[in-house]
């Protein structure tokens, strides 16, 4: 489907029939469907050239959205998602309700609460989490904008977003960290 323009419902509509996008998020440009698709998720393990070994990072509107899915989030986390200014990943090992594509193999999960409020409308109005994976393949480096996405990627999905494409500035993938048994951050990425 072309659009003229980036419309959150229709995008909406595409991601709920199965799309797979291209779109900004509030670090890089990423690839992604909605969470509970698993024939989207294929698509993207296809075009990245395998699934990651650690499970994909889920993207999620709000702290009461993550709750749905992290039941037990430790209050230490609420509060640091909270006030932290720049974005963050953290992996959960307890969760509920997610598929088991989307996990790493011991069941924990990347899941980060977006800053981006064009990425945030997009997940609220989707009404679930996204999935939400650097727009390269596996096996290459993220691109620091829309113009080092590669044209095999921008290709396999079905719909790119227009919204920051014209950003001139590099980002970079969030850090990535987890709760340790001493209640303290790791930092698995940062």
């Amino acid at each position: 489907m072309f659009l003229l323009r980036d419309d959150i419902s229709e995008i909406t509509a595409l991601l709920e029939r199965g799309a797979v996008i291209c779109f900004p998020t509030d670090t890089v440009w990423a690839i992604g469907c909605n969470v509970f698709d698993e024939a989207a998720i294929q698509r993207i393990s296809d075009l990245k050239g395998g699934r990651p070994d650690k499970g994909y990072v889920l993207l999620v509107s709000s702290i009461e959205m993550l709750k749905r899915y992290v039941p037990k989030l430790h209050p230490r986390i609420e509060t640091l998602l909270s006030f932290h200014e720049r974005p963050l990943s953290i992996v959960y090992d307890k969760n509920e309700g997610l598929p088991a594509s989307v996990k790493a193999p011991d069941g924990s999960v990347a899941i980060r609460v977006v800053q981006d409020e064009f990425c945030r409308q997009l997940i609220e109005s989707l009404g679930r989490p996204m999935l939400g994976t650097v727009a390269a393949r596996t096996d290459a480096p993220f691109p620091p904008t829309f113009g080092a996405v590669s044209s095999e990627i921008l290709g396999g999905v079905d719909y790119v977003v227009k919204h920051r494409q014209d950003d001139k500035e590099p980002a970079e993938p969030s850090p990535i960290a987890k709760l340790d048994r001493h209640l303290e951050l790791d930092f698995l990425r940062e």
